[in-house]
This record gives structure tokens, sequence and C-alpha cells, in this order.
């Protein structure tokens, strides 16, 4: 299945920007709560609808990227960074690892693309609003 991808422009340092997505109280901010550390290969949780998703970081390259795999059905989200001009930061998020349409996924016991198609619509609002208002604040 087809990743999901949203990208929105903040009136924000590339810097500020960062902070809102690699910091785990920045990421509770527009997100969810966590408990990550900033370091390659160490392994957190995000506290979701459905209790605490095992996560693992995969990559940093600060300012400009963070991977993080994202519970057990293989999911990989990654926040790209690129800086416009002093104060204007693109954002843009990747959702990818999406399996077969018609497969459950497990916690929430529906089929993929269900919760994919919901998870885009969500990923909508997060970035065009949530980190949005977080980041300018």
């Amino acid at each position: 299945m087809e990743e999901i991808k949203q990208t929105a422009i903040y009136e924000a340092p590339i810097q500020k920007v960062w902070e809102k997505v690699s910091t785990a109280e920045g990421m509770a901010e527009w997100f969810m709560p966590n408990d990550m550390e900033l370091e390659e290969g160490k392994e957190f949780h995000l506290q979701g609808p459905f209790g605490p998703s095992p996560c693992k970081v995969l990559k940093i390259d600060p300012p400009n990227e963070l991977s993080f795999s994202w519970d057990t059905d293989g999911w990989v989200v990654s926040f790209l960074l690129k800086e416009l001009e002093e104060n204007k930061t693109e954002f843009t998020l990747i959702h990818g690892g999406w399996k077969n349409p018609d497969e459950l996924v497990g916690k929430a016991q529906e089929k993929t693309s269900v919760i994919r198609d919901r998870m885009a619509g969500g990923w909508t609002a997060i970035v065009n609003e949530r980190l949005k208002k977080a980041a300018e604040a």
C-alpha cells in the first residue's frame, strides 16, 4: 500500500520545528505522550488509544530527519525538515511500511486499508493544525 505523505510549511525556524519533533516533550504537545530519547537504536513507547506502542529510533540527522519504527505492524514514520528561509521550514511526514490492504492490524482488529485511510486523515490534521500551532507558537 502507498505510504502516507503530508507536507506543510511553518513560519518558524528549523531548529524550533526540530525541537517539537525530536524531543519527548515536543512530540507530546502535538502528537502523543511518549518516552522517546534522541538516540539511534533507542526503544521507546508512544501512548496511543490502544495503549502503549513499542517504537525504536531508526535514523537521526539533526535538524533534517528523524525516523522511527512504530508498533508491531512494520510501520516507519519519518519527519523530514528543510529550511526555506530563516524563519520558514518545510516539514514532511512519511508514514510507510503498510502491508496487504486486507490484513488485520493487530490492536485495532481492522483491515490495514481502513487503518491507513483513518491515519491519513489524522496525519492531515496533525501536520496542518496541531504541529503547525506548536511550531509557530
